[in-house]
């Protein structure tokens, strides 16, 4: 497994958290499966007490690293800000 793949296992990245305010209301984003050779991450978001799983599409930016991009403003969520909770 070269560094790449490792950095972004879904061992490593499986139910991490990343808080996302849009201005109106906090959406809370958990990591289910992540895939870096289709370029697809598999989520749970939770918006308004809802839970839905979602795919979205895998980008990269100038640096090299993974994100996507959510809501109709396409704001630029980084894999990299995710964040293991422990309650």
């Amino acid at each position: 497994m070269n560094k790449e793949n490792e950095k972004y296992s879904i061992e490593k990245l499986y139910l991490k958290e990343f808080q996302f305010f849009n201005g109106e209301y906090d959406i809370t984003f958990n990591i289910i499966d992540i895939n870096t050779d289709k370029m697809i991450i598999k989520l749970a978001v939770t918006n308004l007490g809802k839970i839905s799983v979602i795919e979205y599409d895998l980008k990269r930016d100038k640096n090299n690293h993974l994100y996507f991009e959510y809501g109709c403003q396409f704001s630029k969520i980084d894999i990299d800000n995710f964040e293991e909770i422990n309650d």
